[in-house]
């Protein structure tokens, strides 16, 4: 059995210092391979059948990391799309309620609709803001901005006791910290940033009744038989949540499903541990130079606030991290080492 070393060690060299995942993940290998073959077989005339395959593929391994049947997963190519979806489903005046300056790709569909009752409140007050008459919680598992962790438990508790949904954004966390999209009424992630895929592709978890949702965007894969669905409108929608599918991005699903493929053989219980060991290691280091990161206990993400204008100082010495509201922002995954969080460190020092 390969050890977590070696097979991160066969599927990344990264030529820098490489600390935004939370912006965008990095391609593995194998990844890179199963993109070149989508795009012979385009050059080539032959038949894609494969390839939406490999939608199906990576359909199946994110339930599988998601922890529901793929029956339930939607494919799609963007976090937006699907709170479109949901607040289409809202009557009018109905009231959700998020976490403030959570990720605009989660919060602003509610805002679009105009006769939404939008709310926000600080992350830490999320579960005891909930109240008779939301109708949905809105919140990222982990916020973007300063990797701060949601109190899903909490939230979920408070909205089962109120007769509220909920619906989590994962984007920031699937792919390094386990998830339970089965406790949660929708969840969506998309698959560029920690599950390690090309742009283009994003997943989305309904509920076995489909909670309501219309299929708005639903063209000819949403149909049941969707080769059968391609003129007139569709007369029979799939009876999973493939209802909610657009037409895939095949290279998108063909890199990620080689992606997911790597997660699942690694598991995300090793990733998880080892992203958060290097984070810790990070917020330890920043303590000894008398820096105070953002407080997220158990987070991939580090922000740390007043030094994000440093970020191109530290693009210059090769290490790539974000500047975001003047926090600088490491974000820690499987191909960073220890050595990586040091030479942070050593530039920040000196």
């Amino acid at each position: 059995m390969e050890t977590f070393e070696n097979l991160v060690r066969a599927e990344f060299a990264p030529k820098h210092t490489y600390l935004n995942t939370a912006s965008n993940g990095l391609l593995p290998a194998r990844t890179v391979t199963a993109l070149h073959r989508a795009v012979r077989m385009r050059a080539e005339g032959v038949p894609l059948g494969p390839l939406y395959e490999d939608v199906e593929a990576a359909r199946a391994s994110f339930a599988r990391l998601a922890g529901v049947p793929a029956e339930r997963v939607a494919a799609g190519a963007s976090v937006a799309e699907y709170g479109g979806l949901i607040a289409a489903s809202l009557p009018a005046g109905a009231e959700v309620l998020t976490a403030e300056a959570d990720f605009a790709s989660l919060v602003n569909p509610f805002h679009a609709r105009g006769d939404l009752k939008v709310r926000a409140v600080p992350l830490e007050r999320l579960a005891e803001s909930v109240r008779p008459g939301t109708a949905l919680v809105a919140v990222s598992t982990v916020q973007s901005a300063d990797g701060r962790l949601a109190d899903l438990p909490a939230v979920r508790e408070a909205a089962r006791a109120h007769g509220a949904r909920t619906y989590v954004d994962a984007s920031q966390s699937a792919g390094w910290l386990p998830m339970e999209a089965g406790a949660d009424d929708f969840l969506a992630a998309v698959g560029f940033k920690w599950l390690l895929g090309p742009h283009g592709a994003a997943f989305f978890v309904a509920p076995q009744d489909f909670g309501g949702l219309t299929p708005l965007l639903a063209g000819w894969v949403a149909g049941e038989q969707p080769w059968e669905s391609c003129y007139g409108p569709v007369e029979e929608l799939a009876h999973s949540a493939r209802r909610f599918d657009i037409s895939p991005a095949l290279f998108s699903h063909a890199g990620l499903r080689a992606s997911l493929e790597l997660l699942e053989d690694i598991g995300i219980d090793v990733v998880h541990a080892h992203d958060v060991a290097l984070a810790d290691r990070f917020r330890a280091g920043l303590a000894e130079l008398g820096h105070a990161p953002v407080p997220a206990p158990g987070s991939a993400i580090v922000s740390v606030p007043g030094l994000g204008h440093r970020q191109g100082e530290l693009g210059r010495a090769g290490i790539e991290v974000s500047d975001r509201a003047g926090n600088l922002r490491a974000a820690f995954h499987l191909y960073n080492t220890a050595a990586d969080v040091d030479r942070l460190l050593d530039v920040l020092k000196a």
